[in-house]
């Protein structure tokens, strides 16, 4: 009763309509340099929550990828509790195709995003804001019918 959505194990996201939660994290392929959510603001993103160590993420990262290549928005990558040297691998074998890959290595900013496992995706708009968030593997009809249109809205600034 809780939720209109069809899939009763969906839990909705408090943050919906709320500032993404601020954080800096180490990008992947540049261990040394830092990225905050500020560095972001300006231009919608999907984030997107993967880790080599979980199996759906391999189901959607062709649909990810074939999305992330039409440049409709930035996909950053967000790899959670990773090894660095595992993460790497996991993109060289499927492809890379983030704008950006983060990474929480302890998993401690997961918590302020409710991250609770992988996938997880995110759609923040250009002023930080949480417009979207699907848990579960990303399939095309998901893109089509959730993340295209609120992406519209976002861009026709509603």
């Amino acid at each position: 009763m809780l939720s209109r959505n069809q899939d009763r194990e969906a839990l909705p996201s408090p943050l919906i309509g709320k500032p993404a939660p601020a954080f800096e994290l180490p990008v992947l392929h540049e261990p040394g340099r830092l990225v905050s959510s500020q560095e972001l603001l300006g231009q919608p993103y999907l984030m997107n929550v993967w880790g080599s160590w979980c199996p759906e993420c391999r189901i959607e990262h062709p649909v990810l990828t074939r999305f992330a290549e039409t440049k409709r928005v930035r996909v950053i990558g967000y790899n959670l509790k990773d090894e660095h040297a595992d993460a790497l691998r996991w993109l060289e074998q499927f492809g890379n195709s983030y704008w950006l890959v983060l990474t929480d290595y302890s998993g401690d900013k997961a918590l302020d995003w409710g991250i609770y496992g992988a996938p997880e995706t995110f759609l923040v708009d250009g002023k930080g804001i949480v417009r979207w968030k699907h848990v579960g593997a990303l399939s095309q009809q998901i893109i089509d019918d959730e993340v295209l249109p609120m992406l519209s809205r976002i861009e026709a600034g509603q």
